[in-house]
């Protein structure tokens, strides 16, 4: 039987979303652990630098060194087409569109936008519209051999008990129908519209994604295609380094608020669990399962709905949200940041209300003052504004933080079985025996060396232990003190009431 490092030889893949957190992440297992022929990948320019110039760039991230010192000349495969899944043609031109058409053997469809407050017809446009638009082209592929379109293991967020298939009744209006109503009216009326449009779903980015898997199970047809369904997607935990990440999405933007003394105090359920997934894993299913579905022979079933397979903590592994909190700051004395404004703690409070109220002493009151101080010493003040930001966010991710959900792994869980042993282990993706304590821990230190760009070194790490250490004698002599006034009050409150 073939392995998957035998079906992605001289194979020729058309990727979107490259230069995304998980594409980048696709790019390069394929390229590092595969002879793939070509690598298409659409790309949106941006001002000021072109769709070259944007793969070029990747010669200096640190996720590409591995692969380059191995094999300098590897991002040569990737080849940049000219595209942008706001326009109504994906913006792919005529020859491009030809020349994708004539050579594609797997499509990858990861682009998407993530925020959870973009505007309904932008969410739309790019998550629901280019998935269409892109099975359209799919349909043109005269060599296709597997699609897999990457979803969201939220895109069914209503519920709280998901399996491995498609909920069509769960949307006010399906997605074809919303997809012409966006052709007849403005983007302004779209975005009118939105509460009617989403009904229960929290926002705009798990409706669309929702309303993309309606377009799957409509427009797939016979194509040989699969979806995807990640949970969280946070640091990788082994490939092709540990603990590399780019963005500040989700857990992430708390960790790092955390870590630098800012953010003080949120609101979980308490007895909740969190689904998160490193993100190497998650390019290991992807590889994996287009591997799978292109063992099928013929055209696919149209009345057979397409492979799903969902990645997310095993039941037998889980990470309750309590865990979570203790282990983002399980690192705090071993390799602090030089960037701290104050000691890292996390309150945590159930009660939104309560949650609420606090935020006013942990946050709005320190900042101000912090902000004063700036004001007094000519600098620009910040730690309001922030504050604001952080509830703001906070508000779009409160429906995921008091909430947990059950995913189920079955088609995932066969996939592993049916992978050699060799592959298992070249394309890992068991939830069910990775240390959480030990990926936290590589986690972290990615995030001092690659989002905060603190130096690896003893010296810096020896720094920042310096300054924790009298950070944290003035927030324990700051509570003491605090303390002590509120004895005082309190005292004197009961003496008169004596």
């Amino acid at each position: 039987m073939e392995g998957i490092q035998g079906f992605y030889k001289d194979k020729v893949v058309f990727l979107t979303g490259a230069t995304g957190f998980l594409g980048k992440v696709i790019i390069e297992k394929l390229l590092r652990t595969t002879d793939v022929k070509r690598i298409y990948s659409l790309i949106r320019p941006k001002r000021g630098q072109d769709i070259q110039e944007r793969i070029e760039i990747w010669q200096k991230d640190l996720l590409f060194e591995v692969l380059l010192q191995s094999r300098p000349e590897a991002l040569k495969r990737v080849v940049p087409i000219a595209g942008d899944c706001l326009e109504p043609d994906l913006g792919i031109s005529d020859a491009d569109r030809n020349l994708l058409a004539s050579e594609v053997q797997i499509v990858i469809h990861g682009a998407a936008t993530v925020r959870f407050n973009e505007p309904l017809h932008v969410a739309l446009a790019i998550n629901t519209r280019a998935t269409k638009l892109m099975l359209q082209l799919a349909k043109e592929m005269k060599q296709l051999e597997a699609y897999l379109h990457i979803s969201t293991a939220f895109s069914n967020c209503v519920i709280f008990r998901v399996e491995e298939k498609f909920y069509p009744e769960h949307l006010t209006c399906d997605s074809e129908k919303v997809l012409a109503m966006s052709e007849l009216l403005s983007d302004q009326m779209m975005d009118t519209l939105t509460p009617t449009l989403v009904g229960s779903y929290p926002n705009s980015y798990t409706y669309t994604k929702a309303l993309a898997e309606d377009v799957i199970l409509r427009e797939a047809g016979d194509l040989p295609l699969c979806v995807f369904r990640p949970s969280i997607i946070l640091a990788t935990h082994k490939e092709p380094v540990s603990g590399w990440i780019d963005n500040l999405y989700g857990p992430n933007a708390l960790i790092y608020g955390v870590g630098h003394g800012v953010l003080r105090v949120t609101s979980f359920d308490k007895k909740g669990y969190i689904s998160m997934v490193p993100v190497d894993y998650c390019a290991n299913v992807a590889l994996a399962s287009l591997w799978q579905t292109s063992k099928q022979k013929g055209p696919r079933d149209p009345k057979e709905q397409p492979s799903i397979y969902t990645l997310a903590p095993s039941e037998r592994n889980p990470l309750k949200t309590m865990d979570f909190v203790k282990l983002s700051l399980s690192c705090r004395d071993e390799f602090p940041l030089n960037k701290m404004i104050w000691y890292p703690f996390l309150q945590c409070i159930s009660t939104l209300w309560l949650y609420r109220l606090a935020t006013i002493f942990y946050h709005t009151i320190p900042g101000f003052f912090c902000d004063l101080a700036l004001r007094l010493t000519g600098r620009k003040p910040r730690l309001v504004k922030l504050y604001r930001s952080i509830h703001v966010n906070y508000a779009l991710l409160q429906y995921f933080l008091h909430n947990s959900w059950f995913f189920e792994t079955k088609s995932t869980d066969r996939l592993k079985a049916l992978m050699s042993p060799e592959d298992r282990n070249m394309y890992n993706f068991d939830m069910e025996a990775l240390d959480w304590k030990k990926y936290f821990q590589k986690s972290l230190f990615g995030m001092r060396l690659y989002l905060c760009k603190e130096p690896p070194t003893q010296e810096s790490v020896d720094q920042a232990r310096r300054l924790l250490k009298i950070l944290k004698i003035l927030h324990f002599g700051l509570m003491a003190i605090l303390c002590g006034i509120a004895g005082i009050i309190l005292w004197s409150l009961v003496k008169l009431i004596i």
